[in-house]
């Protein structure tokens, strides 16, 4: 990356404060999962209800998303972004105060409208604060932010006090963001492109069908659809399940947490390396080895035996698929021209979120049945496929250059 042009758009200063805002929301994503043992001993959860309970903050994520994207497009990235930080700051802080399960579900769904609402915005100002040839590399320098939030959700749940002590990662988890927002309106510059796109125009923006299927737009919009969709189903099982079912393997709580931060260190390294590599090798080279990636350590991780084998599996399952994922965030925003970028990848991460539903759901239910952890770290290799085989079609798709 040409690091003058970066300082001259201003980009560090928006790629600096949007890591920081993905760094946070990564650990409220990885907050339940985390603290879901010691959650489910408090009230008594099954493992259907853990999933739920998991899949609560994904639901939100569906209109968050797409209201967040849609309405950055109207009024702008930086406030949207703003308000979505304030959103589910404060409801992480609510979580910390629940005394029952319903009341969990609840507010892990309004958390989700928060978070959902976030990303996209944080996915169009990281694209848009620099040139097209370096797209890839800046979404990925913002998302590795989320697995690296995801390492401080770990150690704070290896350091807490007590079998059943877990409210101290939403309070860390709400008052980071809450102390971000001030720093947000003072330092955060709004997106130039979008600026140079919006100014002047009159009358109302173009409806959703419009952005997603017009203009030879409807193939690489499905075909983002069914990515996001697959590769989120992996990576949110894996997200909210990882710690449970290594608890299942025989592992005790400081491996499971160890387990867990290798992980995210490798979602960190993935998102940059393959976000890097994307910028100046061939796009179907480096997705095929991506998802290649993927299935391998999915195999490993399913049938490896002991702590070490285990973490390694971990960390490399952490690197192609959290990295995989960057780089799908970055394509979706090559495909929408500015003046509606926010809606077009809006509406992708609200598809993709329903795969994050459904990933942690599936999961609770094969567990349900009595499959073994083992069996079900491997019923994610069929989707894995699927989802390979969209991306691959779509790199080959034509993109907007502004």
């Amino acid at each position: 990356m040409n690091t003058r042009s970066v300082v001259n758009t201003g980009a560090l200063a928006t790629l600096s404060l949007c890591f920081a805002i993905a760094l946070l929301e990564g650990l409220d994503l990885q907050s339940v999962g985390v603290a879901a043992p010691r959650m489910a001993r408090e009230f008594g959860l099954s493992v259907t209800q853990m999933g739920l309970a998991f899949s609560a903050g994904t639901l939100g994520l569906l209109p968050g998303a797409l209201f967040g994207g849609r309405l950055a497009d109207r009024i702008g990235r930086k406030r949207v972004l703003a308000f979505s930080v304030v959103i589910f700051g404060l409801l992480s802080i609510a979580t910390a105060l629940v005394t029952s399960f319903d009341a969990l579900v609840a507010v892990r769904v309004l958390t989700g409208f928060g978070l959902g609402g976030a990303l996209p915005n944080l996915i169009a100002l990281s694209s848009e604060a620099v040139s097209p040839r370096v797209r890839n590399t800046a979404v990925s320098v913002m998302y590795c932010g989320v697995p690296f939030g995801g390492v401080i959700a770990s150690v704070i749940g290896i350091v807490s006090a007590g079998d059943l002590e877990w409210r101290h990662i939403f309070y860390v988890g709400g008052a980071g963001p809450l102390v971000f927002v001030p720093l947000l309106f003072a330092f955060l510059p709004e997106s130039k492109a979008f600026s140079r796109a919006t100014h002047g125009e009159r009358g109302e923006p173009a409806s959703l069908f419009r952005v997603l299927f017009s203009d030879g737009r409807a193939l690489s919009t499905a075909q983002i659809w069914i990515s996001y969709f697959c590769t989120l189903i992996v990576l949110y099982f894996l997200l909210n399940w990882l710690p449970s079912l290594m608890a299942a393997r025989g592992l005790g709580r400081a491996d499971v947490g160890i387990v867990q931060i290798f992980f995210n260190i490798g979602g960190g390294l993935g998102a940059l390396f393959i976000g890097l590599l994307m910028d100046r090798l061939r796009g179907a080279v480096v997705v095929s080895g991506m998802y290649a990636g993927i299935i391998a350590s999915l195999a490993a991780l399913s049938t490896t035996p002991g702590f070490m084998a285990l973490t390694a599996s971990a960390f490399f399952a952490g690197m192609f698929v959290i990295g995989g994922q960057s780089v799908l965030y970055a394509l979706s925003a090559a495909f929408y021209p500015t003046s509606m970028r926010g809606t077009g990848v809006g509406a992708a991460v609200a598809v993709g979120r329903m795969g994050s539903v459904v990933g942690p759901l599936a999961a609770g239910q094969l567990l349900a049945m009595g499959r073994s952890a083992s069996v079900v770290i491997g019923a994610s290799i069929p989707v894995t496929l699927i989802a390979a085989a969209a991306a691959l079609m779509l790199i080959r798709r034509p993109r907007v250059n502004d």
